[in-house]
């Protein structure tokens, strides 16, 4: 349970300042009395998010977040407006909570209970690591640049062990940073340290936020909230165009969605994209159709949020736009006030972008470089003078009056005419070919097939055929935003069922304004009678039902999942075995286990001193100079790795501390429909320290494959045990460094299994060589047992006297079970190795 102070800092961000200005005696405050009690505590809550999340972006941009801060500037700012308007902030004429009050209350108690508890995703490797750590060095360091003490440590000539400099194919410099210190963070200067974020700092400032109010579980529950928030964006949006009905039919089929559900759970920007554009659609409705003033700026603020969250927001900045420009030939005006807030944003995110964000940029950058020299020259010129031309033009056709009636009657039937072509189009006649891929051309066939149901797409349709012709201009932008996203994304949209993270594009618009469409078909269109409209709604009422229990059994398995559940308490435990002094160094990315991806979250998170290899195979000179020269700075220097990774030297020993194998949940893939089951994730990896040179005892090399050997195998799959038997499976190539061999040695021996192999599958030959001199072959057939080979003297005399160890490389035949046995192992296997021996 939440302590009183966590509640007080709660409301102090998401609630005072937005209550505060909503109250003021400015705008026309009578017309804000006008709306529902609901209505009005929504507003409360978004306003309050928007500049609190205003405060974190501009502290965090000069270096001064931290939450104590942000707390008193939103307590100082509405005491400020307390004093300035003393008892002017009453709104006598509010309208009392009714009944229409229990819709969002019921929604949010629906969302609560299916959008919590949150995953642990919190390791790096994908986009939600990312986010999450982004935001949690906001809230720890209080910067958008991450000044990282142990990037800029790294002495020059070790650089390229951890962060080799990335390069253009001409071999100039990569635009916008040096090179990746974890997978999603850049660094732009090695010499100070400087590394940032992948993503847009929106999303993260709002995980700042969750973790300065309760720490990392907070930070957790963010996309929860922004989810939530989403749902009650989406019905007030929609109560306000189609009524409170269709509205709620309509947030409660998206709360009760597999993909909302999900997203809810799992860090992601689509969430927080869908909660501020319906919040920016309705506010903007408000302002220019309503003719409520207050909202005006709302809307320009929340558009202008947008830039600092992700690319694809100018979609929505440009439906609005056109949906604003639709309006001017209608003899509605755009409010200056709304100009201004958005200008402001949009300025500042000029070199938000070009400077720090410059690396997220680039892509966009490059974009519109390529049309410039595609269009070289006077064709630009011709392009720029006929979109002057343009907007003169209509701005003399606005003054004049002239195409108001053709545009008010022709705009909304051809809108609609276009989504509903495009559509049918798409759903039955769209094939690949050329450079149109299957699942580009295929995308809303498999959004209506898998995500949503084809009835649902058809009333969709439907929907908003009948509701463009009648309720169009009374919000333009929502009628412009759906069919510019819809006809942007699924032109190009990724849709394959292969894991719920490929769906996102259509999270923040498409599929709320598929469902609000769907209802308001049923319970929006006006009808010819009480006896039309009761047969209509309740043929939309059988329908919704039928939809919401589609939607909670696809869902059912998703409800009751924690991604990576039990993943945070084993990270707890590996950060504590590294007192704050201590150096780790943890396997590359291209070690073939995901091993790496724990670096980003002990370094980021726990505060733990981490480099990332960048290489399976890094320069073993260069390693042990680094190596030397990090003892003088920590205290212990350690190395974690899963096996994998050629590192063991002559130069330096390694000592065991610990081996940890773990599994945690993690969603299936498949590529035949809906996800529908958790699998499991492990971890297996090794706890090394370095030390000083040491041989084996004996002089003979003798090594227990599965235990304490991460650091002499590569490319081998992870440790198992089977009747107290540690082994690995090899792969089609994989290699044992071999730190002691003696002249006098004569006899390799290798005890191997074939694991079971099937007569269906090749025999098990493995092909051996030792110092890149082959040794023979031997056949493995049946259990346990020692397979042996003689070493000869030139060979033994020149591992021998070799500076560093020497390569034992096992090439095997493999077979694949999913292939042979149709079971879920789709791993290529090679045999099975329990212990190597040279003597």
């Amino acid at each position: 349970m939440p302590s009183l102070l966590q509640l007080a800092a709660l409301l102090v961000v998401a609630w005072l300042p937005g209550a505060v200005l909503f109250r003021a005696p400015v705008f026309e405050r009578r017309k804000r009395e006008a709306l529902s009690a609901e209505e009005r505590v929504f507003w409360c809550v978004v306003v309050s998010i928007a500049i609190s999340l205003a405060v974190v972006l501009a502290l965090a941009w000069v270096n001064r977040y931290t939450f104590p801060r942000l707390l008193g500037a939103n307590v100082v700012a509405a005491g400020a407006a307390l004093l300035f308007w003393r008892g002017r902030l009453r709104m006598p004429q509010a309208r009392r909570a009714g009944l229409t009050a229990l819709i969002p209350l019921a929604l949010v108690i629906l969302c609560m209970a299916r959008f919590f508890p949150p995953s642990e995703y919190v390791i790096g490797g994908k986009d939600p690591g990312t986010y999450m750590n982004e935001g949690i060095q906001i809230g720890q360091r209080g910067s958008l640049v991450i000044r990282d003490p142990v990037v800029a440590a790294v002495p020059p000539f070790a650089r390229d062990l951890f962060y080799p400099q990335h390069v253009e194919p001409d071999g100039s410099p990569r635009a916008g940073y040096y090179g990746i210190r974890f997978m999603g963070f850049y660094i732009t200067d090695p010499d100070a340290g400087a590394v940032i974020g992948q993503f847009p700092h929106l999303f993260p400032a709002s995980i700042a936020v969750g973790y300065g109010l309760d720490g990392l579980t907070g930070a957790r529950r963010t996309a929860g909230f922004w989810a939530l928030l989403g749902v009650l964006a989406v019905y007030f949006a929609g109560a306000r165009l189609f009524g409170r009905p269709a509205a709620a039919m309509a947030a409660a089929l998206l709360a009760l969605h597999v993909i909302q559900v999900w997203f809810a759970r799992y860090p992601n920007a689509e969430v927080v994209m869908q909660a501020l554009t319906f919040a920016a659609l309705l506010a903007n409705a408000r302002a220019h159709i309503d003719d409520d003033p207050f909202f005006a700026p709302i809307a320009g603020a929340l558009l202008g949020l947008l830039l600092f969250l992700r690319f694809d927001s100018a979609l929505a900045i440009g439906a609005v736009g056109a949906g604003l420009l639709l309006a001017l030939f209608t003899g509605r005006r755009v409010r200056a006030s709304f100009l201004l807030a958005f200008g402001i944003p949009a300025v500042l995110a000029v070199p938000y972008l070009l400077g720090p964000m410059r690396a997220y940029a680039e892509l966009p950058i490059q974009f519109f470089g390529r049309v410039y020299w595609v269009w070289p020259g006077w064709q630009l010129t011709l392009a720029a003078a006929l979109v002057v031309a343009a907007v003169a033009g209509a701005v003399f056709a606005l003054r004049r009056g002239y195409f108001r009636r053709p545009i008010e009657g022709l705009a909304p039937g051809v809108i609609a005419v276009v989504v509903v072509v495009a559509a049918l189009y798409a759903l039955w006649l769209r094939q690949p070919g050329g450079k149109l891929t299957d699942y580009d051309a295929h995308a809303l066939r498999m959004y209506a097939h898998v995500y949503v149901t084809l009835p649902g797409v058809f009333a969709a349709l439907l929907g908003y055929w009948l509701l463009a012709r009648d309720r169009f201009w009374r919000d333009p932008a929502l009628f412009l935003i759906a069919a510019v996203f819809s006809l942007t994304l699924f032109y190009k949209l990724r849709i394959v069922p292969e894991h719920f993270w490929l769906a996102r594009r259509f999270v923040p618009v498409i599929l709320p304004g598929t469902l609000l469409f769907a209802t308001g078909a049923a319970f929006a269109t006006a009808g010819s009678g009480w006896i039309a409209r009761a047969v209509r709604w309740t043929i939309g009422s059988v329908f919704v039902v039928l939809l919401a229990g589609a939607y909670v059994r696809a869902a059912a398995p998703v409800v009751s999942h924690v991604e990576y559940e039990g993943l945070i308490p084993r990270l707890e435990t590996l950060a504590a075995r590294l007192a704050p002094e201590d150096l780790v160094i943890v396997e590359a990315r291209d070690a073939q286990s995901d091993v790496h991806v724990l670096g980003l979250p002990l370094a980021y998170i726990y505060a733990r001193n981490v480099l990332v290899l960048s290489s399976a195979r890094p320069d073993k000179g260069t390693f042990a100079a680094f190596l030397e020269w990090a003892r003088t700075r920590y205290g212990r220097v350690y190395f974690l790795g899963g096996g994998g990774t050629d590192l063991l030297s002559h130069s330096y020993g390694v000592r065991a501390v610990a081996s940890e194998r773990f599994q945690v949940p993690e969603f299936e893939t498949t590529r035949e429909g809906l996800p529908r089951r958790a699998a499991r994730k492990e971890f297996e990896f090794g706890l090394y320290e370095f030390v000083a040179p040491q041989r084996y005892p004996g002089g003979w090399f003798d090594l227990d494959v599965g235990t304490n050997d991460d650091l002499h195998v590569l490319r081998f799959y992870a440790k198992e045990v089977s009747d107290d038997v540690t082994f690995r499976w090899t792969r089609s190539r994989s290699f044992v460094s071999v730190t002691t061999i003696t002249a006098t040695a004569r006899e390799l021996t290798l005890v191997m299994a074939d694991g079971g192999r099937p007569a269906a599958a090749p025999d098990a030959v493995v092909e051996v060589y030792l110092h890149n001199q082959r040794l023979g072959t031997v056949q493995v057939k049946g259990p346990w047992r020692p397979y042996s080979l003689e070493v000869p003297r030139d060979i033994a005399a020149r591992a021998a006297g070799a500076t560093d160890p020497v390569e034992l490389r096992l090439v095997t035949s493999t077979w694949n079970p999913a292939d042979v046995l149709g079971v879920a192992d789709s791993r290529d296997l090679g045999v099975m190795l329990d212990r190597v021996t040279i003597r």
